[in-house]
């Protein structure tokens, strides 16, 4: 919730979706919470942006597939306005954008069938300044779209270099789906401090946010398709 001249108001969130009954599904979910206010809804990208322009909104739940403009470039325009935070809706199998508009400065991703408690909590975490990165789900997605990824692992020695030795362990275990609980059970360390390495991290790297530390990890070749985690 965001703090106005000492009253707590609930987080806006505008829905971008061309199916109805899926924004309707999600109104009811969200408009049943104290502390969310679904403030408008958009069947498209283009309904999306005009909608934005004159509404406040905190959060945008946006659908990838859609006429006239998807959610990549909507999503593209509204980071690029510096306007709200993005959460982008996937079926995760059909929608081989996911991956792009991650990299077009969403906030993070949520699949469509997630339950209730999965959405508020996502909405939520982006709006007090995190990522939505599930874990497992992230990696799957990852390793699915790879492959389109440039071979780039000579990359990875100059802009990693700025890192110590923990630092760049804490983002290959990152990279491979570990959450802070995880890597901090791994590496015998509190989940504070692993919480002050992504920090020194995401700063270093001129990263935004965990969602883009871990195309990073990617993209450099720190961490590959397919590859899994070692023995401790």
């Amino acid at each position: 919730m965001t703090e106005v001249d000492g009253v707590v108001a609930p987080i806006r969130v505008v829905l971008v979706d061309d199916q109805e009954l899926v924004r309707a599904g999600f109104t009811m979910v969200l408009d049943a919470q104290p502390d969310i206010e679904v403030v408008g809804e958009a069947g498209d990208g283009v309904q999306a942006l005009e909608l934005l322009r004159g509404t406040q909104a905190d959060v945008v739940l946006m659908d990838v597939r859609m006429p006239r403009m998807d959610g990549i470039e909507a999503t593209r325009r509204v980071v690029a306005q510096s306007g709200p935070k993005v959460v982008i809706l996937t079926t995760f199998d059909l929608d081989e954008y996911a991956f792009a508009a991650i990299k077009a400065g969403a906030g993070g991703f949520l699949l469509k069938d997630a339950g209730p408690s999965q959405l508020i909590e996502a909405i939520k975490a982006v709006h007090s300044g995190d990522a939505v990165v599930a874990p497992s789900t992230t990696k799957r997605l990852l390793d699915r779209f790879a492959v389109h990824l440039p071979d780039a692992e000579e990359k990875a020695d100059v802009a990693l270099e700025s890192l110590t030795e923990r630092e760049g362990e804490v983002l290959r275990l990152v990279a491979r789906g570990m959450s802070n609980a995880e890597i901090a059970e791994r590496l015998y360390v509190s989940e504070a401090t692993v919480k002050t390495h992504m920090g020194r991290i995401l700063m270093k790297l001129g990263l935004r946010d965990r969602v883009q530390a871990v195309v990073f990890a990617y993209e450099t070749g720190l961490v590959k398709s397919g590859q899994r985690d070692g023995p401790v």
